[in-house]
């Protein structure tokens, strides 16, 4: 299981929502902690888009030797070995 989206084009940013594009150069393609433009509610009720990322934990907040907090690909058989589905 794959968790990549194609994000929106500059020009439908600008004729849908009505804001103008982040200056980003972004792939075709947005996997988790790739920069892509998301479209938020801005002061008075604006819309306006930023550069985002997703993801459960950024790369850059995961301590050296941790590995990686993933909920992607969770399978039957080894579901309660990963810290993602861990008990509180």
């Amino acid at each position: 299981m794959c968790n990549n989206y194609a994000p929106i084009q500059r020009q439908l940013l600008r004729e849908i929502y009505c804001v103008e594009p982040p200056p980003l150069d972004y792939p075709p393609e947005t996997w988790p902690d790739y920069a892509a433009p998301i479209v938020v509610a801005g002061a008075g009720g604006t819309r306006q888009a930023l550069v985002g990322t997703f993801g459960m934990v950024p790369k850059n907040r995961i301590p050296s030797g941790v590995a990686k907090f993933d909920t992607t690909n969770a399978r039957s058989e080894t579901v309660g070995e990963k810290r993602s589905f861990s008990g509180p």
